[in-house]
């Protein structure tokens, strides 16, 4: 350890990039990787970090779908999938944040989602589609009705995440803190002797969706998150602004809602011409 140097770094991560072709952002995780080991193992300074150059991610820009090709798939869909990924386009829920909701996020008083430790453990509320308001409604009835048939038969509750059960000892089994997207299935836990219901799992959703995506014939690359991706743009084309755009996705910094002012064409864009078009 003590003959590595920062020269040795240099050759690696050269090595990485040129005779491996892998990506910039596995290249940076090994740099972070390399300066955690000189620092915490070899207990000694990495030295200059000026002299190496960070590996730049390439900029993305994200597949986006038409509003008469979200309408497509989203016709060849069944419910719950159906209305999930409905929902997924109409709040710009990630997969999991939409999937992980219960009954307490939605306020239909006040048509208001809000979405508890999203990614970066940020909270944000965003308005519930009108057009949803009867399916969700709905949705809620079929929960209440699981729930008290659940109670009945003595089930152990919904699963709760870190310290909720701790805090809140009944919880499981209150209606506010069930699944809005429930499995059908209980699911055994035998280190306690309990069944206990999850959520629709996050596979079930992405088969669904890629048979409706193959049966609409859609010639893009869809994945649930690009219904996501879709909201923003959409917002984006109906003048929406950028910083409104940022705090319904929950974003931290505007520069990642920035991207997907690359997928609306720009008025100088709307009026270029191609040259077989002269």
């Amino acid at each position: 350890p003590r003959l590595v140097s920062v020269d040795d770094v240099k050759d690696f991560l050269t090595w990485l990039a040129v005779e491996k072709d892998i990506s910039a952002s596995s290249r940076n995780q090994a740099f972070n990787a390399l300066l955690f080991l000189f620092r915490n193992v070899f207990g000694r300074e990495f030295g200059k970090v000026d002299g190496i150059v960070r590996a730049k991610r390439r900029p993305y820009i994200p597949v986006v779908l038409s509003r008469a090709e979200v309408d497509r798939i989203i016709g060849f869909m069944h419910d719950p999938h159906k209305l999930i990924i409905s929902l997924m386009y109409g709040c710009g829920l990630r997969i999991s944040e939409c999937l992980s909701l219960r009954v307490h996020n939605f306020n239909f008083d006040m048509k208001i989602l809000t979405i508890h430790d999203g990614k970066g453990k940020k909270d944000r509320t965003v308005p519930i589609p009108e057009v949803l308001m009867g399916e969700l409604q709905a949705q809620l009835d079929r929960v209440i009705a699981q729930h008290d048939q659940d109670c009945q038969a003595g089930f152990d509750g919904v699963f709760l995440y870190g310290q909720l059960e701790k805090k809140y000892k009944n919880a499981a089994r209150e209606l506010v803190w069930q699944w809005f997207f429930p499995a059908k299935e209980l699911t055994p836990v035998p280190k306690n002797k309990e069944r206990r219901r999850y959520h629709v799992h996050e596979t079930s959703l992405q088969k669904a969706l890629g048979k409706a995506v193959k049966k609409a014939k859609i010639p893009k690359r869809v994945t649930s998150h690009t219904f996501r991706h879709s909201f923003a743009s959409h917002l984006l084309q109906a003048n929406y602004d950028i910083r409104t755009i940022q705090e319904l996705l929950g974003h931290s910094d505007v520069r990642t809602t920035m991207i997907y002012t690359h997928t609306v064409k720009s008025v100088t864009l709307k009026e270029v011409k191609s040259p077989l078009d002269f």
